[in-house]
């Protein structure tokens, strides 16, 4: 079981070695993270996109491209459709976002041809280590979907399960998220929170306990679940995967911990062929670089399950 991002290097260590191919690669902090990634054996990579930026930028990190595929080609959106292509055709493991805008980005991810759809919802899952707290948190989704549906919420549960799963936890505790934890018909989520809790009892949603509604302190302080009464619930400050019923929640609670606190993080996404790494231009290149290593545990269940 991996409780921190130490866990997942040395789970990476046992995998078969990744490669990641990363679209318009010109970028320091994605070369920074590329770079320590094949230091540490998580992944090599396949650098398409600039070639003239991609060397003046790998001078500056001392960063040896002697060991590195590089794929030339000026044009971002060519680049993009390069670099998934590589993927699309089992070249590479996983696909990374360099220095391009996240739409062109994302149609290159959807594109019928070449891109990585699974005909499934795609979600987003951030990752988190926490100082004092004993496990990995893993968010969803916080950055991709906006406001979800129901059936998009089931989605996302299906598809962060599969991430903890690949991270060593066979059953993940999950907490559909609410400012209260008991049905309020005039709070929708609350109503969704529960509807997910009987699909779970239901044999709908596999692979995991859901829980909810559920506050968050209720959903990952122990102390605080004991202290309101909470003890008879499944999640007893326990969860493991978070659920946000929608993107403003989702975002305010992964800047706060990226922001305020001294937490580690690294971002997938999912639903998709194979592993996307979908991070912030403003994300430091440990972020990225944890991202890389949560979408090469990732990628080495699918190659399993394959």
């Amino acid at each position: 079981m991996s409780k921190s991002f130490e866990d997942l290097l040395a789970k990476v260590a046992k995998c078969s070695k990744k490669t990641v191919s990363v679209a318009c690669a010109q970028d320091k902090p994605v070369l920074e993270a590329v770079k320590a990634a094949k230091e540490k054996g998580i992944a090599d990579a396949i650098l398409v996109g600039d070639e003239a930026e991609i060397r003046k930028i790998a001078a500056e990190l001392d960063m040896n491209l002697d060991e590195y595929e590089i794929i030339n080609e000026p044009d971002s959106i060519q680049a993009a459709h390069k670099a998934v292509e590589l993927v699309h055709n089992n070249k590479a493991d996983m696909y990374m976002k360099g220095i391009i805008d996240t739409k062109n980005f994302l149609k290159s991810v959807l594109d019928k041809e070449v891109g990585l759809r699974t005909g499934k919802p795609l979600s987003h899952v951030a990752v988190f280590e926490v100082p004092g707290v004993d496990r990995l948190l893993y968010l969803s989704d916080v950055a991709f979907m906006t406001y979800p549906s129901l059936e998009d919420k089931k989605a996302i549960i299906e598809n962060t399960v599969k991430v903890v799963h690949a991270c060593g936890i066979p059953c993940p505790k999950v907490a559909p998220l609410a400012a209260v934890e008991v049905v309020n018909p005039k709070m929708p989520v609350t109503v969704d929170a529960a509807e997910l809790t009987k699909m779970n009892e239901n044999g709908e949603i596999t692979g995991c306990i859901v829980d909810g509604p559920l506050s968050l302190d209720l959903a990952i302080d122990p102390e605080a679940a004991k202290h309101k009464g909470a003890e008879d619930r499944k999640i007893v400050g326990d969860a493991d995967i978070l659920l946000f019923p929608d993107i403003h929640a989702g975002n305010l609670v992964y800047k706060c911990l990226t922001h305020t606190t001294a937490s580690k993080n690294g971002c997938i996404l999912t639903g998709t062929k194979a592993p996307v790494i979908l991070t912030s231009r403003s994300d430091s290149f440990e972020v990225k670089m944890n991202s890389i290593a949560l979408a090469a545990v990732v990628a080495e269940a699918i190659k399993n399950e394959q």
